[in-house]
């Protein structure tokens, strides 16, 4: 089986920035979100999971699996969108024509803003990941558990579902909650 998981609640998260790479630590909430969620999905067994190397994704796979016994492993590939000079800004949808918003509007006419990333390095980089890490132990009969970011798991969440790039934020999920993608 194959689970993906977003990062706890960080102190960007509550003031409407965008963290894109930017390495923000979960804060007190995001930490006993991934302790409650520790709890809640205590039934669902994994045998390894990955994790963005960030301080927010690794931090919410190791409370999360406290006790549990399975490795986290870390990956590159996992980080999050770079969202390039538009990382750290603060209410975006604010700023009139501010030109990330396209990404999350409409993602399908998104151009690459200065330093970001295009949603096809994203789908290239990720893709390769599942492709090449997951699915080999996936089909060998291991339960992998993903814990990342929302446009990185929203790219995963699409390459299982077939999911159109103008839809490709329905993949979001709340903080801290797991999906099953098969």
């Amino acid at each position: 089986m194959l689970y993906i998981m977003r990062h706890g609640r960080t102190d960007w998260n509550v003031r409407h920035k965008l963290q894109g790479r930017t390495d923000i630590p979960l804060n007190d909430e995001g930490r006993m979100m991934a302790a409650e969620a520790g709890k809640k999905y205590a039934d669902i067994h994994f045998d390894e999971c990955y994790s963005s190397p960030l301080a927010r994704a690794k931090e919410t796979a190791e409370i999360f699996l406290k006790g549990r016994g399975v490795p986290v492993y870390t990956d590159d590939r996992l980080v999050e969108m770079g969202f390039g000079i538009y990382e750290g800004i603060e209410n975006s949808f604010a700023i009139k024509d501010c030109p990330i918003n396209s990404l999350f509007k409409n993602p399908e006419d998104y151009v690459t803003v200065e330093g970001g990333e295009s949603f096809e390095q994203l789908f290239a980089r990720t893709g390769e990941f599942i492709d090449n890490v997951v699915m080999p132990q996936v089909n060998s009969g291991k339960d992998i558990l993903i814990v990342g970011h929302g446009a990185m798991n929203c790219s995963i969440i699409a390459k299982f579902r077939g999911t159109p790039l103008d839809k490709f934020w329905d993949g979001m999920t709340d903080n801290c909650q797991v999906v099953k993608l098969m």
